[in-house]
């Protein structure tokens, strides 16, 4: 198999990212504030944060479902639209964890492995859809 292939490999990337999606959502809403102490150093607080963090945490969940649903049709039109709101998801929660980090001056013991393990994604992302797949080659 050429190295693109391997690299840019959206059967894996959905595999790896549906499973840690769906794990970190299934945290979110056993135990929102574990999670979010160790990402941002401080816990949710209130009901109202506790239950954001586990509305955030079913979302997750369906993310991580759907991605690990997805990885056997990787040449797909549908796979194609997941791996980039996969793309938008990983690029915007850089952003929100760069931002708390900078204006609030949030950060815990997480935070830089799960922006930098975002990013890789991100990056992976990208490398998927500038693959082309099997029905885009034919002529």
């Amino acid at each position: 198999m050429p190295r693109s292939k391997r690299s840019s490999s959206p059967k894996l990337l959905l595999s790896i990212t549906g499973a840690l999606e769906a794990a970190t959502g299934l945290v979110l809403l056993v135990a929102p504030s574990v999670l979010v102490e160790l990402l941002l150093g401080a816990v949710p607080g209130t009901p109202a944060g506790d239950t954001a963090s586990r509305v955030a945490g079913a979302a997750l969940l369906a993310l991580g479902v759907a991605c690990w649903l997805a990885r056997e049709d990787a040449m797909g039109r549908a796979t194609k639209g997941l791996v980039t709101a996969m793309l938008l998801y990983n690029a915007t929660v850089i952003a929100i964890l760069f931002l708390a980090w900078m204006r609030l001056g949030l950060s815990g013991v997480g935070l830089w492995p799960v922006v930098l393990a975002h990013a890789a994604l991100a990056i992976w992302c990208v490398a998927c859809l500038s693959t082309p797949t099997l029905h885009e080659k034919r002529p």
